[in-house]
């Protein structure tokens, strides 16, 4: 049976594919040194490639000393790691130096146990740097309670609040209550709540109080109930419970203007990842939640959240006491560790 094997270099920042070949041979540690033969032909104003991210099936020692030749730093896993490490090499403090003069495959074997080389948002080739801000969230309570909870939410310039738990003509006027005292961006989450009148009716009662977007205003499973609400209202909609994995999106094409995707729902980060690139394919902005969760699942959707337009990882900030150190914020932005990986400890040993 005839087969192929296509190869694409992609720039880690624009998800831009600069390089594609197609060939007959089977493996992939040969075809390291043509994509680099590629990229060596690009137009100088595109840049110049700084560093080389693969996986173990383009490891070899001449495929190191390749890019070590064309100026390119590899980052190329050298082997498979356990999936359940030791605490002690876990959390193992820096490596020993290098020798002195390193080859290229002992550079990158240091690289690869550093900080640097481990931390996840570095080698996903993403930028730290542009984390976006997250939504703090008000649950939905007593009028006077949902109040007092946005008064102690003030430094957090991103609200979420919860609506459709009960009539609607009571989620305008909680909104309206909440406006006047509040002058940062609000989002809203109906949670399934409404019926497809019942969020027409209410989503332009709200679109005076400038609502940034409407998250699942109606039960899922019903794409066409999205479409009739986002055709007749200005409010953006975001699908959530209507969608799990990235095989979820395609039905939801011309139904919604975003998706909320969730490390929980998705199975991980490589799941998370598959939703991200399906949503922009489609012309969907993203935005990445969390539920109820610890900084060691918060941490790792944080680590994507460079590649998404939203964010509502406030997890940690809505427990008493979270057993783990991870995630940072800065008045709401997401602020990423430098430790190895998710960069995640627990308290005792930060």
């Amino acid at each position: 049976e005839q087969c192929y094997n296509a190869q694409a270099m992609v720039a880690a920042d624009s998800l831009l594919v600069i390089a594609a070949d197609v060939t007959q041979a089977p493996n992939d540690k040969r075809q390291l040194e043509p994509m680099l033969g590629k990229i060596a032909d690009l137009p100088g104003e595109l840049g110049n490639a700084e560093a080389l991210l693969a996986d173990n099936g383009y490891f070899s020692e001449s495929n190191v000393n390749a890019c070590a030749v064309a100026g390119i730093t590899p980052v190329m896993a050298m082997g498979r790691e356990a999936h359940h490490p030791m605490l002690a090499e876990r959390f193992a403090g820096p490596p020993p130096s290098p020798p002195k003069h390193p080859t290229p495959l002992e550079a990158m074997d240091h690289l690869l146990k550093t900080s640097e080389g481990k931390t996840l948002y570095a080698l996903l080739g993403l930028d730290p740097s542009q984390t976006p801000t997250t939504s703090f969230t008000i649950g939905i309570a007593q009028p006077d309670e949902m109040l007092r909870k946005v008064d102690e939410a003030a430094q957090y310039p991103i609200l979420k609040v919860k609506v459709g738990g009960g009539a609607p003509a009571d989620d305008v006027e909680m909104i309206a209550a909440i406006r006047a005292r509040y002058r940062g961006a609000i989002r809203i989450d109906a949670n399934e709540g409404w019926t497809v009148a019942e969020a027409i009716t209410t989503l332009r009662e709200l679109q005076r109080y400038e609502i940034e977007f409407c998250e699942q205003p109606v039960a899922a499973g019903n794409p066409e109930w999205l479409r009739a609400i986002r055709e007749r209202v200005d409010i953006p909609i975001v699908a959530d419970e209507d969608c799990l994995v990235a095989s979820d999106l395609p039905p939801l094409g011309g139904c919604i203007d975003g998706v909320n995707v969730k490390l929980a729902k998705t199975g991980g980060i490589r799941g998370a990842l598959a939703m991200i690139h399906t949503a922009r394919a489609m012309g969907l902005k993203v935005m990445l939640g969390c539920m109820v969760e610890s900084a060691i699942a918060a941490s790792a959707a944080a680590h994507l959240s460079p590649l998404v337009d939203w964010a509502d990882i406030d997890g940690p900030l809505l427990i008493a006491d979270d057993p783990f150190t991870g995630l940072g914020y800065d008045r709401g932005k997401l602020v990423l560790s430098d430790e190895p990986g998710l960069g995640v400890r627990p308290k005792e040993a930060a």
